[in-house]
């Protein structure tokens, strides 16, 4: 049987918006636990099958919500984006705060039915999604996609993360509770 959550007063705007906040702070985590020489290496490969770096997955993931912001929350400040050839583990993570709040911003807007954004743009070709848990989905989807790519990629580089943090990003609860879902 599956536990239900206990219930709160959250509305479904904070509620995104706090599970958006847990998300950053999972990539936060690996950021900063990230081996540094990590950050820039490159797999050898032929040119055909270069593979991003680490750097460069983490700069697209913060220009992708610089996007998501502008298409659908322009009225919000649209965060810099990153160049993904130079950036630093320190400024991809304040980048990626910076962005961060502004996704949660508008993601409590797209779920407070105020009709402020009425429609998810992912993109100029993709179809729109509603403004709703459709879109916080979308948003979790896309990330998690990318650290998985990053775990995998830091292994096969030879700098596997330790099994705590590992396990760390999968443990939601802990975060939660020690981090109240805030980003810190």
């Amino acid at each position: 049987m599956i536990k239900q959550p206990p219930s709160t007063s959250e509305t479904p705007g904070e509620a995104a918006a706090r599970i958006f906040a847990l998300n950053d702070r999972i990539n936060q985590l690996l950021i900063e636990k990230l081996d540094s020489r990590a950050w820039s290496a490159r797999l050898p490969a032929p040119r055909s099958l270069e593979v991003r770096t680490i750097a460069a997955i983490f700069t697209h993931m913060h220009n992708v919500r610089t996007k998501w912001i502008r298409l659908n929350a322009p009225h919000l400040e649209v965060p810099a984006q990153l160049g993904r050839a130079r950036c630093t583990p320190q400024q991809a993570r304040a980048a990626l705060a910076t962005s961060a709040a502004a996704c949660v911003q508008m993601l409590a807007e797209a779920l407070d039915g105020s009709g402020r954004i009425v429609s998810f743009l992912r993109d100029g070709w993709a179809q729109p999604l509603p403004p709703g848990r459709e879109m916080l989905w979308y948003m979790l989807a896309h990330e998690a996609h990318h650290r998985g790519q990053v775990c995998m990629l830091a292994h096969q580089l030879g700098f596997k993360l330790p099994g705590k943090i590992t396990s760390a990003m999968w443990n939601w609860e802990a975060m939660i509770r020690d981090h109240h879902g805030r980003m810190d």
